[in-house]
């Protein structure tokens, strides 16, 4: 006798259908699984075998064949195996056969509980495009992020009997409400601004990098406060749409990263990997590829703390992701892409021993052990960077009788309303930010006050900017008259701008 039971499979953020069938036919005791199964999948012979015996079934002693169709797909993680456990009870005449548009996913234990799998999210959206009005059972640990899809009926469970039970028509499962768009309000994790004396050059360029989406590198001896700016960051931005919101958790839901029972991701990730990392944790990367920490930090911040100190494979694989906003991962079994729309943070030494242009410690470096430090940034990556920031050491005075700082709040206020005023302008070209422009919307959009365009003509031939760092020089003053409510760049905007470019023409 044959079952079918729907299931559905994850590729990148994309999710698909997948038919599990299910034969069982006279013969020799025999459990196979085919259609590009990897091991998990395979390991699910020996969890659903124990699962049924342990949840008051019988294990039909036979020859039985599960098919995860299409074939072509390769089928990864444990899933499969409530689909797998309701499609031998059905073939065997211990559950009848339901045609209703009823899929399932769940890992099973032995003893027949069933657990959270990574990527309910996306697989949940998808389902609701391909099947409105679908039913998809899911474990209790998956349903507040599979509710966020609003086209279909999330049904949790916790165990293999509840299943069994509903499928009989003898009892009904939780139906779990649809979250639907929601406000996203709350504290924001991190240093407040109040509580981090001085740098108002500092505080200034990383007021500009949240309003526009700038990328920022921090410049400075150890102990200046870098990391601790760096990490105040996102309580300076705005918060979370709900569509921004949903990326993140479809992302975060792909990467096996959410907490069981978590919902919607309602704060801009963070993300600050070591420098002894790989290219693949930071790109993303696996036989079938999963999410790196581009991706994991997509509308919120990748901080790398000592930035010359990360292999150079691994900053020149930062080029393409900091461009286009996105990252092609291409394996032999799968092309996937993943968003990679983050704001990226690095900090560096001034030089090796830290202290070149310290005002209380000598600098014991030659000229060209400064020079070879900082090439270990390569030029093409240092232009795709907008902000170069310096943050000087603080004197005692300074952090003694400073002047009561600005709190996180305010400024976010201010970052709000430059955000507001950047998706007016640029909604016809489906971005959200002045950094997001391209080339020729940005020279489209920009509109220079006669002596601006001066200093932008004389700033180019003297200091052999490139193209691209004339175009993110446009991005960053146009961000800079956004936060000052103007609509034309003014020659002391770009002015602003330009000081920001520093290690462009530093020797």
């Amino acid at each position: 006798m044959m079952a079918v039971v729907n299931s559905l499979v994850l590729l990148g953020l994309e999710g698909h259908r997948v038919r599990v069938e299910v034969d069982i036919a006279p013969g020799l005791p025999l459990f196979k699984v085919v259609g590009l199964p990897d091991t998990a999948v395979k390991e699910s012979r020996e969890r659903v075998r124990a699962a049924l015996k342990n949840s008051g079934f019988e294990f039909p002693l036979r020859r039985i064949i599960v098919n995860l169709a299409p074939g072509d797909v390769r089928k990864e993680g444990p899933l499969y195996d409530l689909p797998m456990a309701l499609g031998i009870l059905m073939a065997s005449g211990s559950l009848p056969l339901r045609e209703e548009k009823i899929y399932a996913i769940g890992e099973l234990s032995l003893e027949g509980s069933l657990r959270g799998v990574p990527g309910a999210l996306p697989m949940a959206l998808a389902l609701q495009e391909m099947d409105p009005g679908a039913i998809l059972l899911v474990p209790r640990d998956n349903v507040r992020e599979a509710a966020l899809a609003s086209g279909i009926k999330v049904l949790a469970a916790e165990s293999l009997s509840q299943v069994a039970a509903f499928w009989r028509g003898e009892a009904a499962l939780e139906e779990a409400p649809s979250f639907g768009e929601m406000a996203l309000q709350g504290e924001v994790p991190g240093p407040d601004w109040a509580d981090i004396k001085g740098q108002r050059t500092a505080k200034r360029g990383l007021e500009i990098a949240a309003a526009g989406g700038h990328n920022a590198l921090l410049i400075g001896s150890p102990g200046t406060g870098k990391t601790l700016l760096a990490r105040s960051l996102p309580t300076i931005m705005p918060p979370l749409t709900y569509e921004e919101a949903l990326t993140v958790t479809k992302i975060y839901s792909a990467a096996g990263l959410l907490a069981p029972g978590q919902g919607l991701i309602t704060t801009r990730p963070f993300r600050s990997p070591h420098h002894t990392a790989s290219t693949a944790s930071i790109i993303g990367g696996g036989r079938i590829p999963r999410p790196g920490e581009v991706s994991l930090a997509t509308h919120g911040v990748l901080f790398l703390d000592e930035m010359p100190e990360y292999r150079r494979d691994l900053l020149e694989a930062l080029r393409q992701p900091l461009e286009d906003r996105v990252v092609h991962l291409s394996r032999v079994a799968a092309r996937i892409s993943y968003p990679a729309d983050f704001i990226l943070i690095g900090s560096m030494n001034p030089c090796p021993c830290g202290y070149y242009g310290d005002t209380s410690r000598e600098c014991l470096c030659t000229p060209y052990q400064v020079s070879q430090y900082r090439r270990r940034i390569s030029g093409p990556l240092m232009d795709r960077i907008d902000l170069h920031i310096e943050v000087p050491r603080l004197s005692y005075q300074e952090i003694e009788e400073g002047e009561p700082e600005e709190p996180s709040a305010r400024v976010r206020q201010r970052v709000q309303a430059a955000r507001e005023r950047q998706l007016y302008r640029g909604k016809r070209y489906g971005k959200s930010c002045n950094a997001a422009l391209s080339g020729a919307e940005i020279r489209e959009v920009c509109r220079l006050t006669p002596r601006a365009r001066i200093l932008l003509r004389e700033a180019f031939s003297r200091l052999g900017l490139s193209m691209r760092a004339h175009d993110r020089i446009l991005k960053v003053a146009l961000t800079i008259a956004d936060l000052e409510g103007k609509g034309v760049v003014e020659e002391g905007h770009l002015a602003e701008a330009l000081q920001y470019r520093s290690l462009d023409w530093e020797p």
